[in-house]
C-alpha cells in the first residue's frame, strides 16, 4: 500500500465563502501528518511477533510498516485506535499514553 504524501502548501479557507464545493484536496494527500490528537500509541515488540500480518492487514491506516526484518509503526500516519494491539495473537503491540519514552 502506498503511503498518502503530506501538502504542506494547503491553505484552510479563512471564510465560508471560500469554501470549496467539492474535496478539499486529492486523495492520498494529508494536510498534516498525525494532527496531534492522538492519545495513545501504539508499541512494537519485536521480539514477541511472529510476523503474522494481522496488524498490517487490520490498520485502517497503513501505518504498519512491514519492508524490513522486523515490523514498525509509522507514527506519521497511526491514530492511535488500537485495533493492532486488540488484535495481535501475541500481545506484543500495546498501548501507551502519549508522550511517554518509547523503547
Amino acid at each position: 500500500m502506498q503511503k498518502p504524501s503530506i501538502n504542506h502548501s494547503f491553505q484552510y479557507p479563512g471564510s465560508i465563502g471560500e469554501m470549496p464545493s467539492g474535496p478539499c484536496a486529492d486523495a492520498g494527500v494529508l494536510v498534516e501528518a498525525n494532527a496531534g490528537w492522538r492519545v495513545f500509541r501504539p508499541v512494537l515488540d519485536a521480539a514477541k511477533c511472529v510476523k503474522c500480518l494481522k496488524c498490517w492487514l487490520i490498520c485502517p491506516d497503513g501505518a504498519i510498516d512491514r519492508s524490513g526484518k522486523d515490523y514498525a509503526i509509522d507514527y506519521a500516519f497511526c491514530k492511535g485506535c488500537g485495533i493492532c494491539a486488540y488484535e495481535c495473537p501475541t500481545k506484543s503491540i500495546r498501548m501507551e499514553k502519549e508522550g511517554d519514552d518509547v523503547e
